[in-house]
C-alpha cells in the first residue's frame, strides 16, 4: 500500500508587526515569515474514511482535541471543497511544542493539504488554507515571505536567507495567542521594512513580545540566554511566544549555543535548525 509522507515545518516570524485592529476581529499585520529544516512529519495511507493518529513527544498535548485537531479540519475542507469521498489513515508525528509561536499547528493543516492532494490527485483551492487559520496560507508555501492582511497576503522573499543555522528554543510553557492578542495595547508603531529580508528583521519589532512576556515571564530568560551566546545575530521571540529564535553565522556556532544552553537549562526544549 503506498504511503504519502510530508513534513510540517516549524515557522518563525523575522518581525511581526500589529498594525491595527479589525472591525471583524482579526488584526492586520506585516510579518517575515521564514521556515526551517525541520518540524512535524505527516504520513497517509489510502483508506475509505479519515482518521488521525497521534504519536511522538508532544503527543498528549493534543489529546484533547479530538475531531477538532487542524489535520483533521484542514482534510475534511479539502475533501468538501474538491467532492471527494474517499479517506485516508493519517499518523502525525508531533515533534514540536504545541501553542509555542512557530505554527505548529497551522505547519500541521497545511502538510495535510498538500499530502491529501497528492493522494488525492486534486489541487487546493486558492482561498481555502486562510479559512483554517491564518498561518495556514504561509505554512501551506513554506517559503520565507511578507505577509499582509491576516498574514495571507504572500510576497515570496526568495531563498537568500536558506541554510542560515538557527536554533529555536521554548521554555516548557504554552501560550495561547488569543489571549497575546487580547493584550496587544493597541499601539501602530509603524510598517515593517521593505528590502532586504534580514536587514528588514533587524530593524523591525516582534509587537507580540511584550503582552507575551507579560503572560509567560520566562521568555524574557530565554531572549536574555540566546542573545548571551557568541556570534547570535537576529534575537527574537517568534509569533505570539513563547519559542525564541536566533540566527547565527555558522552551524559551529549555533551548535555551541546549543550546548550551552542546554547544559544551563536542560528543562527547555530546543532545536538546533537551519532556514530552508
Amino acid at each position: 500500500m503506498a504511503i504519502y509522507a510530508d513534513t510540517a515545518w516549524a515557522k518563525v516570524n523575522l518581525a511581526l508587526h500589529v498594525r491595527r485592529r479589525r472591525p471583524d476581529g482579526y488584526h492586520d499585520i506585516e510579518t517575515l515569515f521564514a521556515f526551517a529544516e525541520d518540524g512535524d512529519r505527516l504520513t497517509a495511507t489510502p483508506a475509505d474514511r479519515l482518521t488521525l493518529n497521534v504519536t511522538g513527544p508532544f503527543a498528549a498535548a493534543l489529546d484533547g482535541d479530538g475531531d477538532d485537531n487542524l489535520v483533521l479540519r484542514a482534510a475534511r475542507a479539502l475533501a468538501d471543497a474538491c467532492g471527494i469521498a474517499a479517506g485516508a489513515a493519517l499518523t502525525l508525528d508531533k515533534r514540536l511544542p504545541v501553542a509555542s509561536g512557530i505554527g505548529g499547528g497551522s505547519a500541521d493543516a497545511a502538510a495535510a493539504l498538500r499530502l491529501l492532494a497528492r493522494l488525492w490527485g486534486v489541487s487546493v483551492p486558492p482561498d481555502l488554507a486562510i479559512t483554517i487559520g491564518a498561518d495556514v496560507p504561509a505554512c501551506l508555501a513554506s517559503v520565507t515571505a511578507r505577509g499582509e492582511g491576516r498574514g495571507e497576503r504572500l510576497q515570496d522573499l526568495g531563498d537568500g536567507l536558506a541554510g542560515r543555522p538557527m536554533l529555536l528554543v521554548n521554555p516548557g510553557v504554552a501560550v495561547s495567542t488569543g489571549q497575546v492578542f487580547a493584550r496587544w495595547d493597541g499601539v501602530d508603531r509603524g510598517a515593517l521594512g521593505a528590502g532586504d529580508p534580514l536587514q528588514a528583521a533587524v530593524a523591525g519589532r516582534n509587537d507580540l513580545e511584550l503582552p507575551a512576556r507579560a503572560i509567560a515571564p520566562e521568555i524574557d530568560a530565554v531572549l536574555n540566554a540566546l542573545a548571551a551566546q557568541p556570534g547570535a545575530g537576529l534575537v527574537r521571540m517568534s509569533g505570539s511566544g513563547a519559542t525564541c529564535l536566533a540566527l547565527f553565522e555558522s552551524a559551529a556556532a549555533r551548535d555551541a549555543a546549543d550546548a550551552a544552553i542546554g547544559g544551563l537549562r536542560p528543562d527547555w526544549w530546543r532545536l538546533a535548525t537551519s532556514l530552508r
